[in-house]
């Protein structure tokens, strides 16, 4: 509203202001030319015309009136022309300020203190573009990194895993104990392919299209029982546990799927991030129309640079990069995404060694 206002200002402004000038300079052309030449000229030029040629002196005498006449008109359209170039002037300026954010966004755009509004406003879409481009760039630039990242994350698991079925292959009077701790290692890399694969779909989908949400009524506490029992095996290698508090039954309509996705990569993680041989904690409550979850869990504090990009795709925690914990970066990206595609909000926090992630769904 308050921007509308401003541009009828502003368009009231110019209207006036050439409006203005146009009788400002109407009327001194006419006063000039009634003084000077229907004035104080009149004798001088009356005698020179009569003494030059008196057929067109006479002339000039019987067609006076008209004649007065077409030289008012004649001003009165050259002041015309007058206002309309100052305001094909301004389109003109106007024009120019937008090809310059085009070719030279970094150049700051100056315009007449006629047209500040519209400076103003070219000079922030100037810096939106500017802001995007370089948005554009570092996302591809970590794009480019997490392919070789990738690519080297996906060799040394095949590797691994063509080494220890080479070693299977080529020996078979191994022993039955080296056989199983060969073929234990071998899978345990081959999931881990797996997943980096997976990571590969994640990024393809999540930058060339918009996740599908398939509503249904769904028991988000029968979920959560679920996703703890199935990260077990996790927990267990690291000596973590998992303490759930939820009422019996939270029902809410939502997509089950995808949901389960999220605080599954909420949970992952919290178990990377995790001290070894603590707790995770995992609270759910209904309050009237809201659902309420935190996943909280005890490690290295996330300084605050840190938790304003955490939700941005391609950002890692471990900056190290060590393969065995995490993948591409897409997880909390990916979480961020399906909790606002279902209307929520989701947020993150730590204090000291207390790191906490919170979830807000609308029933």
């Amino acid at each position: 509203m308050n921007e509308t206002k401003e541009i009828r200002k502003l368009k009231t402004s110019i209207a006036i202001k050439v409006t203005l000038r146009s009788i400002w300079g109407l009327v001194l052309g006419l006063l000039i030319f009634h003084v000077l030449v229907d004035g104080v000229l009149n004798d001088y030029i009356a005698n020179t015309v009569s003494n030059y040629d008196r057929g067109l002196y006479l002339f000039l005498v019987r067609n006076k009136t008209s004649l007065l006449l077409l030289a008012y008109l004649a001003c009165t359209f050259f002041v015309i022309f007058l206002s309309i170039r100052l305001i094909s002037k301004y389109i003109v300026q106007i024009t120019q300020a937008m090809d310059s954010i085009l070719k030279t966004p970094e150049k700051e755009i100056q315009l007449p203190e006629d047209l500040l509004l519209i400076e103003n406003r070219l000079n922030k879409m100037r810096v939106d573009i500017i802001s995007k481009e370089k948005e554009v760039k570092e996302a591809e630039a970590k794009k480019n990194d997490l392919i070789v990242y990738m690519a080297h994350d996906l060799k040394t698991p095949l590797t691994s895993v063509i080494g220890y079925l080479t070693l299977l292959s080529d020996e078979p009077n191994i022993s039955k104990e080296t056989q199983e701790r060969y073929l234990k290692i071998a899978l345990d890399k081959a999931n881990r392919l797996e997943e980096l694969t997976n990571e590969f779909f994640d990024i393809t989908r999540f930058n060339l299209q918009r996740m599908p949400i398939n509503r249904k009524e769904i028991n988000l506490s029968y979920l959560l029982d679920q996703l703890v029992d199935e990260c077990y095996p996790m927990l267990a290698s690291r000596n973590l546990t998992c303490k759930l508090e939820k009422p019996n039954q939270i029902i809410y309509w939502g997509d089950g799927d995808k949901l389960a996705r999220a605080f599954d990569n909420l949970l992952k993680n919290a178990i990377n991030y995790s001290y070894e041989g603590t707790e995770i904690k995992i609270v759910a409550r209904e309050e009237e129309d809201q659902i309420f979850l935190s996943f909280h869990n005890k490690g290295d504090q996330i300084p605050s640079y840190k938790l304003e990009k955490i939700f941005e795709k391609f950002y890692r925690l471990d900056e190290a990069r060590t393969s065995g914990t995490g993948g591409a970066g897409l997880g909390l990206a990916i979480t961020k995404q399906i909790i606002e595609l279902h209307g929520g909000s989701i947020e993150a926090s730590s204090q000291g060694n207390d790191i906490d992630f919170h979830v807000q769904l609308q029933k």
